[in-house]
């Protein structure tokens, strides 16, 4: 058997080393380009973020509306089915009055001495 020294191994060990290493670095270098093209790319990470985010503003706008809708829906009926609301209402807003009632409006200004 051939004496063989650290001099001689060394070389066999680098080349087995870089053909270990080389299926790491290739892979590395596909993975790279990929991870950024996932995250950055047209339909990626990023744009699925921004997606979301939209969608949750737009589920509370619903939130909100379909209470605001809730609360027409109750003065609607409101309206249909009390009288005594609508005249309220008539009165208030539309500054109708009843046949032979007087309204008496004072000034908001200053005080008379």
């Amino acid at each position: 058997m051939p004496v063989v020294t650290a001099s001689e191994r060394l070389p066999r060990l680098n080349k087995k080393l870089k053909n270990i290493l080389k299926i790491p670095i290739i892979c590395l270098c596909f993975a790279v380009p990929i991870a950024g093209w996932i995250w950055y790319g047209e339909g990626g990470m990023n744009h699925l973020r921004q997606t979301e985010e939209e969608r949750q503003a737009c589920i509370e706008r619903i939130r909100k509306l379909a209470a605001e809708n809730q609360l027409l829906i109750e003065e609607v009926n409101r309206f249909r089915t009390d009288m005594k609301y609508v005249e309220s209402v008539a009165r208030n807003e539309l500054n109708l009055i009843r046949e032979n009632e007087v309204i008496y409006r004072f000034g908001k200004g200053k005080t008379g001495n």
